[in-house]
């Protein structure tokens, strides 16, 4: 593909897409990106066109899709809450990309998750499953990337666990800890996208990081890096919702749902597949281990509920 193309990117002033929106940019991109946040500050310094994600403005979507290239897709929701929910969002999703085929895009590159299957329990990747078939079937080039766990520095989990580690003298672990994962840079993640971006053949690729941590040896990992090495204590998941749902308290925001802590004992952030990303998360903690958990991360706040 030839430079200063359009390439359109949802949430250029989030997490996973603002990584994707830089990257294009480098490499000398149009961008215009899909949102509904105003940022007091804007990480792209006005280089990146702006449109509302108005779902009730079907045509004003396909206007502002036409003559992209490349439509780079993070849209989602990581729980139900309020006026967010997966089924809203699946519903939304189904009309992006819609608009997407109307406005002729010529190819799609969508961030979805690791193990989704529509047979699952867990409605995140039940429909996360149900996205990947419906732009399969659609017959648009595409590019599926299915990550596991972020990280990097507006990263949630691995932040978070830090922040705990740092407040308290025990560390609760969901069962026996040894249910794997597989973290990846967010900038690897937007390298990957932008590369999977300039192809035409249609890839579903599991995003993976070059390091894979159990969760007990991840917890373990992060608190030996800042100094805050606590003793590890095997919980049941029930109790595991109980301790979460009163930081979350504490913190005016969801810290894990139930399913995210089944999903993670269920293996499903982990694959057999050789990695997409270089970073290790090992090294990265150990550079940010002065500021890794200092302020929690809420979630919710992101979101604009706070």
């Amino acid at each position: 593909m030839t430079q200063q193309q359009l390439h359109v990117v949802t949430g250029a002033f989030g997490f996973s897409g603002k990584y994707i929106a830089a990257r294009l940019l480098a490499a000398g991109h149009r961008v215009r990106t899909l949102t509904n946040t105003k940022p007091e500050t804007d990480p792209h310094q006005g280089l990146v066109e702006v449109r509302p994600l108005n779902f009730a403005d079907y045509s004003g979507l396909v206007e502002a899709l036409k003559g992209a290239a490349v439509f780079y897709n993070t849209y989602w929701v990581r729980f139900n809450y309020g006026d967010f929910s997966y089924a809203g969002a699946l519903e939304n999703s189904r009309m992006l990309f819609a608009a997407v085929r109307e406005a002729g895009v010529g190819r799609i590159v969508h961030i979805s998750i690791t193990n989704p299957s529509e047979d699952s329990p867990f409605e995140y990747f039940r429909d996360k499953a149900i996205l990947e078939k419906l732009i399969i079937e659609s017959g648009m080039s595409h590019a599926i990337l299915r990550p596991a766990v972020l990280f990097g520095a507006e990263g949630i989990l691995v932040n978070n666990i830090a922040w705990m580690l740092r407040r308290f003298p025990i560390f609760g672990v969901f069962g026996d800890g040894r249910y794997r994962l597989q973290p990846i840079h967010v900038d690897d993640l937007a390298c990957l996208a932008v590369d999977q971006g300039q192809r035409r053949e249609n890839r579903i690729i599991n995003a993976i990081g070059p390091e894979t941590f159990t969760f007990r040896d991840l917890v373990r990992m992060i608190g030996e890096a800042i100094g805050k090495k606590r003793r590890l204590v095997s919980i049941s998941p029930g109790m595991a919702f109980s301790v979460v749902r009163k930081v979350g308290q504490m913190t005016g925001d969801i810290l894990l749902t139930r399913d995210e802590i089944e999903g993670l004992m269920a293996n499903l952030l982990y694959v057999e597949a050789e990695p997409a990303g270089t970073t290790r998360l090992s090294q990265w903690v150990e550079e940010n281990r002065a500021v890794l958990g200092l302020k929690y991360a809420s979630e919710l706040a992101r979101r604009g509920h706070n």
